[in-house]
Order: structure tokens, then sequence, then C-alpha cells
């Protein structure tokens, strides 16, 4: 019998040990059902689409000012090794994150080693990767942008405000310098020191000069790495890391003693520090790359046609109220070779507050949670994902509501789908809305609006729905052009929705084409 370990710190111990023997299976079957337990929606971290956060390259290590000693040599020549070089920080997309939520808002690399005697350089920092998510366009922010922080000049002179003269310039020195035990004093007296000053000064207006005309970090990151691995690539040598895009670099080590060796100063008892790695703030902002965009007013039922859409498998909540969807939602449509929608058996999609209600009864019950069966006598031939955003309103362009962190959110989806309350009297005058919006936020957007999904429409009566229609589809032919479908649906009840699907899957294939 082994102990089991509890996966998380917080858990009761009580359930983890046992007196009878256990399996290695059940211990792991228990932790799989520990990890789809805190996978629930509330413990999930909230949607975040724009963020900025402050890097800093490692700082190098610093030299060392060190004498080699042996049993019959007692003064031999210097021996300080070299700091080493600080950790750079990388930025990665990857397909397995989905939200900025989980970035740190500050990120620092590796300092480098300390060099030490015997000639021993110090190790190098190691690279840090922040992995974002596919679709993420990283700005840095410029020194006229007040969200920047402070690079690594500015801090120094922040750090050194209010001294003058003598102390300002010992401070300085501080920060650059290392000596030999008890020769400080004597060190700065010295030609060579004042010589290795000024050509340390020179090099770092240099540095400082070249870091002001390079171009500012823009990355468009819309596509994912190739992480394949080459099955010819010769075996025994070490594989490349893909790293990601280099955007801070980590300061270089400082100079061991041995490096202001001469003629003139044969032994000398000063060693530089490690540079400080470079500051940039770098502002993140994450476009989701669904096939298919949503957009609809609040409360018009695009929550629901997700869920219906992808057989309930996406995190988006179902209510009667406005504003329901407050952050954009990704879900996968499956389409079998029939063109029939994969997903859980046809039935009714309650709001998500009655659907937690009647689990928690099952719980209590004593029941096992129902699971979604599906027909396995059907294959899938075609899958394209589909975004839920919140609600747009007017001025919604204008960052009003929910404003730009919905617009963002579909502005790379191939095609955009309008959703509309049906059960409204006048249904149509959203779609002025919802374009107007659109347009104003960026010219030419909604001519990517290929559908018009009527949803509630079992809420009609027959020759009500059919004279509505009528209307709506006239509207659409004179307000928003030729080629945009008009199809009515019930997403709560799953009705029409193969036809939905057969039109969405055409809008990807033309466009991907």
């Amino acid at each position: 019998m082994f102990r089991l370990k509890p996966p998380c710190p917080y858990h009761s111990l009580k359930r983890y040990y046992s007196t009878v023997p256990d399996t290695q299976q059940s211990y792991l079957r228990r932790l799989r059902t520990s990890h789809k337990r805190l996978q629930s929606p509330h413990s999930q971290p909230a949607f975040l689409d724009h963020l900025i956060i402050t890097i800093r390259g490692g700082s190098g290590g610093d030299g060392c000012a060190a004498f080699h000693r042996e049993k019959f040599l007692p003064f031999g020549p210097p021996s300080g090794g070299n700091g080493g070089r600080g950790g750079d920080i990388y930025v990665l997309p990857s397909t397995h994150v989905t939200s900025l939520a989980g970035i740190p808002k500050k990120l620092v690399g590796e300092k480098g080693s300390n060099g030490q005697g015997t000639w021993q350089n110090g190790k190098n920092g190691q690279p840090v990767v922040l992995r974002v998510p596919v679709g993420t366009i990283v700005r840095e922010l410029g020194p006229e942008d007040t969200r920047r922080a402070k690079d690594e000049w500015e801090a120094e002179e922040e750090a050194l405000e209010g001294l003058e003269g003598e102390e300002r310039e010992e401070k300085m020195r501080e920060r650059r310098w290392v000596h030999y035990p008890r020769y400080a004093e004597a060190n700065v007296e010295r030609d060579t020191f004042k010589d290795a000053e000024k050509a340390l000064y020179r090099e770092e207006r240099e540095r400082k000069w070249a870091r002001k005309r390079r171009a500012p970090v823009y990355l468009d990151l819309d596509t994912a790495p190739d992480e394949s691995v080459d099955e010819d690539a010769p075996l025994g040598l070490p594989r490349t890391n893909n790293l990601g895009h280099l955007v801070a670099r980590g300061g270089a080590g400082g100079l061991g003693n041995p490096h202001f060796a001469s003629s003139v100063n044969r032994s000398p008892k000063f060693a530089t520090r490690g540079q400080p790695g470079e500051r940039i703030t770098l502002e993140l902002e994450l476009k989701l790359l669904a096939d298919i965009g949503l957009v609809g007013v609040p409360n018009a039922g695009k929550s629901t046609l997700v869920r219906a859409l992808t057989g309930g498998r996406s995190r988006t909540t179902v209510a009667g109220y406005e504003f329901t969807t407050l952050n954009p939602v990704v879900g996968v449509v499956r389409v079998s070779e029939d063109g029939t929608l994969m997903g859980g058996e046809p039935g009714v999609i309650e709001e998500t507050r009655v659907e937690e209600e009647k689990e928690k009864q099952r719980i209590r019950d004593g029941e096992y949670a129902p699971t979604q069966r599906y027909n396995t006598n059907l294959k899938e031939a075609y899958r394209f994902t589909i975004s839920d955003n919140p609600g747009l309103i007017h001025q919604s362009s204008a960052n009003v509501g929910l404003g730009h962190s919905f617009l963002r959110a579909i502005e790379r989806s191939l095609a955009l789908v309008y959703v509309v309350d049906f059960s409204e009297p006048a249904p149509w005058e959203q779609l002025g809305v919802l374009k107007e919006e659109l347009e104003a936020y960026k010219e030419g957007m909604s001519g990517k609006a290929r559908m018009v999904v009527a949803n509630k429409a079992d809420l009609q009566g027959e020759e009500e729905g059919k004279e509505k229609l009528r209307k709506l589809e006239e509207y659409v032919k004179e307000q928003l052009g030729e080629g945009i479908d008009v199809v009515p649906v019930s997403a709560k009840y799953s009705l029409n929705l193969k036809r939905v699907v057969g039109l969405m899957k055409g809008y990807v294939e033309s466009a991907a084409s």
C-alpha cells in the first residue's frame, strides 16, 4: 500500500488516506476527477483581451576581483571570472493559451551568476518564455505614453535623484564597480581606473543611443509556431527549441579583473558589475481567431445559439436578462458527413441557473450526472469555430457598454452573422444599429456579414411570423445588400439549425479559399 497525496493542498487529507489496499488506477482516477471538478466555470479566470505588462530582462552577474593563489605562488595573476549574462525575455504564441488573464503584469528575467576566483565565469540566466494566445498583437509603448514604465536609465536617474557632487559620483560607482577588499579608495585615484571608467561610460552612451534608434517592438502573432520534430535530424545532437520572439535582452555580465590587466597595471584590483537588463512596457491585445463571429444586441439569444450549435460544450452562460455574456467565448461546431450537426442529443436548452440547480439536486439525491450521448455511427467531416460575444448597443464603437472589448474580438473573424430577436415588434431595427456600430469602429467591417439569424421564431404565430419574415428579408435586401441569407430559427429547441450550419460551413470554406 502507498500513501496517496492530495492534488490540492487545501483538500481534506482524510479522503486520500485509506487502510485498504489501493491501486494506481484508482489513484489516477481520483486525480482526474479532482481536475475536472476544478475546471468548473466558477473556478476559471476571467477572460481578458487587453493587458499592459512591464518586462525587464535579467541583470548580468558581477565580475570578480580575485588573484590566483597556490602553495608556492603567494602573489599570482588576476583570476576573477566574468559574470554570467542575464536571461532574455521571449514572447511565444501558443494554442494552449486562450486568454491574457493568466499573464503576469510584471515579468523579470533570471539574473546571471557572479564570477568567481580561479577564472570561473558565472552561469548565464535562463531565458523566460511568455506564452500568449494565438491572435495576440504585441506593441511597445513609446516614451510619450503615460502608461509606460521607466527604462533602465530612467530608473537609475530616479534612484540618484537628490544626490549631487561627490555623493552622486560615489553612488554611480557603487552601481558599476566591484573592488578588491580594502582597495576601493586607492583604486579611484589610479589613472588606470580612471581610463577604464571613461571607457565604461562611453560604452553606456553608445548602448543608450543604439537603443533609441531601435524600432519599437510590434508583433502580430496570428499563427502558431511549427513545433514538429524533424525525423531526419542527426541523432545525438541537441534539438533547438523555438523560444519565440525576443522582446527584452538580458544585461551583459560584468568583467573580471583579468580584463583590465595591462603593461602598466599587472594586478588590477577592480572589476565591473553586471549590466541591467532592458526594461520595456508592452501592450497586449487579443483578437480572437474564430471563423464565425456572432453579432447581436443584448438578449438576442446568441449564447443559446452557440450552446445549441456546439452541443452544449461551450462555456457560455444562458439567462433571460441583458449582458449575460460579459466575455467572448469560442466554441467548436462539428459537422458530420451528411451535414448533421454533431453534439449532444437534441433537447431544450434551459437557463444556466436552472441547469445548475438541476445538477445540484441530482447530486443531493445521489444520482449520477447525466452525460451527453453521441451517435457513434456519425463521422466528423468538418469543423469550424464560432464566437459568442457581448451584446452590441448604440455607441459601442465609442467604447460605451462593453464597447471595444467586444469589437476587438470579432475583428478577425472570417464571416459575421447577425442575430436578432425575432419576437420583437420590429427586429429589423436591430440590424441598423449593428451595421452602424461596426462601420463606426472600422470602415468596411460590416461587409463581412453573411447571414441574419432570426432567433426565437417559435414565439410567433404562423401568419404573423411569415409576414414579419417577409419584412425582414425586404429590409435586409434594401439596407444590407444582396447575398445575405435570412434564416428563422429556435435556438432553444434546436429548430432549423441544420441549414444554419450548412451556410456557415460554406462561408468558412469560401473565405479560406
